[in-house]
C-alpha cells in the first residue's frame, strides 16, 4: 500500500494497554483520511511489551516496530521514529490512550495549510496536580518560546515529515515541537481533541517531569534558537 501517514507510538512498559492500542489503531487505519500505517518504538521495556510488540506486528501488516537497547526517554523515542518514517506525513500517539486516534483525522484536515498541526486536549482527564504543574509549565515555556501554544504536551500530532527530520532533537526537547517548525519559518495552529482517564498502565512522568525538568529545558531552547541553522536551496544540480 502506498501509506502517506506514519504514527508514531512510543512504548515504555505498557503490556497492560498493547492490546487496546492493537485494536484501537486497527480501527483508525481503516477509517482514516489517508492510508496509514504504525511505528511503535519501544524504549527499553522491562516488561513483555517487545513481545507483544513483535506480535501484533505479525499478524497486522500496517504495524512495523524498532526496539531501543536501553530506555533513552520520550525525545529520543520520537526523534528515532522521525528518523525512520518514510512517509510525507507523520505524527505521534501515546501508548496509554489518554486521546484517541480518530482525533487524527482532525488534525489531518488541517495539515494541507500548516507544517505542524497539534492537539489541544479538551476536559482533560487528570489529576489536579499534573493539571496545575502542566498549565504552570506550558505557560513558561509559551514566555520563553512565543509559540502561541496552549498544550505542547498533548500526545497528538501531526507534521510534515520534512520539517521533522530537521528537528535537532535533544531530551526534553518533544515539549518544544511546535517552537522547533517556527525556528524553519513552518506554519503552525491547534485543535481541540478528546481526553480520556488512564485505565491501566502507568504514567511515567513525575512533577519533576512536568514542571522543573521544562523550565530547565527552555535555557536549552534558547541556546538552541540562537544556534540554530536554517536554510533554503534555490537551485541545485546533483
Amino acid at each position: 500500500m502506498n501509506y502517506k501517514f506514519t504514527i508514531i507510538v512510543p512504548v515504555y512498559n505498557e503490556e497492560d494497554n498493547l492490546e487496546r492500542v492493537e485494536k484501537e489503531l486497527l480501527h483508525y487505519t481503516s477509517i482514516a483520511k489517508v492510508p496509514t500505517k504504525i511505528l511503535f518504538v519501544n524504549d527499553g521495556s522491562k516488561d513483555k511489551s517487545q513481545a507483544l510488540i513483535e506480535a501484533i506486528c505479525e499478524r497486522n501488516e500496517a504495524f512495523t516496530f524498532i526496539c531501543f537497547e536501553h530506555n533513552r526517554g520520550l525525545s529520543a523515542a520520537i526523534k528515532a521514529g522521525f528518523d525512520y518514517v518514510d512517509t510525507e506525513l507523520v505524527g505521534y500517539i501515546d501508548s496509554d490512550l489518554q486521546t484517541t486516534p480518530e482525533d487524527f483525522n482532525i488534525l489531518l484536515d488541517y495539515i494541507g495549510d500548516y507544517d505542524l498541526v497539534t492537539g489541544v486536549r479538551s476536559n482533560r482527564k487528570d489529576s489536579f496536580v499534573k493539571n496545575m504543574s502542566s498549565k504552570i509549565a506550558n505557560g513558561i515555556r509559551r514566555a520563553f518560546t512565543k509559540d502561541g501554544m496552549d498544550d505542547t504536551g498533548c500526545p497528538l500530532k501531526v507534521i510534515k515529515s520534512d520539517y521533522a527530520k530537521r528537528i535537532p532533537m535533544f531530551k526534553g526537547l518533544h515539549r518544544f515541537l511546535p517552537a522547533m517548525i517556527l525556528l524553519q519559518e513552518g506554519k503552525i495552529i491547534q485543535v481541540p481533541v478528546r481526553h480520556f482517564p488512564r485505565i491501566a498502565g502507568k504514567a511515567n512522568f513525575g512533577l519533576w517531569n512536568r514542571l522543573l525538568g521544562p523550565l530547565m529545558d527552555c535555557f536549552a531552547y534558547l541556546w538552541m534558537k540562537k544556534k540554530y541553522i536554517n536554510y533554503t536551496v534555490s537551485k541545485k544540480h546533483l
